[in-house]
């Protein structure tokens, strides 16, 4: 059954005024059965997403935190921050402080964790379409890219 046929028993269950409420303040209605791609990102991650892609241009920087200069991790906590999240300065402490969902579950918004050996060295911020925000690397600047290997992770913030 398709998320479209529970709409009547959603709509009897609910009632039409509360069903049309939490449409009107911006919710999202996911009747039984439907997916979990049906979900709006969370107004945080939203946020960060917004806040990272804002920084596009901005020179990278070992240890720079923002607002002007970014290292990776210092680039996703930022984003964060400004969305009213904490994360610890680097990417390994921010792998460990999130929670790991896969790769079908990810989100936009989500952390990418790139990792070779057990050791998570790089950190972006999920755009959607297998693109991340980053600050890639010395003498680079923010930018949208693709994700170039399959040895990442994905982390939701809490």
């Amino acid at each position: 059954m398709t998320a479209q046929m529970h709409l009547p028993l959603l709509f009897s269950r609910v009632g039409a005024v509360s069903a049309l409420t939490i449409a009107a303040l911006g919710g999202t209605l996911l009747a039984p059965g439907g997916t979990a791609q049906a979900y709006a990102i969370s107004s945080h991650a939203n946020k960060a997403l917004k806040v990272a892609a804002s920084k596009e241009g901005s020179p990278y920087r070992f240890g720079a935190k923002g607002p002007y200069r970014f290292d990776c991790s210092g680039l996703t906590l930022y984003s964060y921050k400004k969305a009213g999240k904490t994360l610890p300065r680097t990417a390994q402490q921010q792998y460990n402080r999130t929670r790991h969902v896969s790769a079908s579950a990810r989100k936009r918004g989500d952390l990418v964790f790139f990792h070779a050996g057990g050791f998570v060295y790089h950190v972006g911020i999920y755009a959607g379409g297998g693109r991340i925000w980053h600050s890639p690397k010395t003498g680079d600047v923010v930018r949208l890219a693709k994700i170039w290997t399959r040895s990442v992770k994905y982390g939701r913030v809490r």
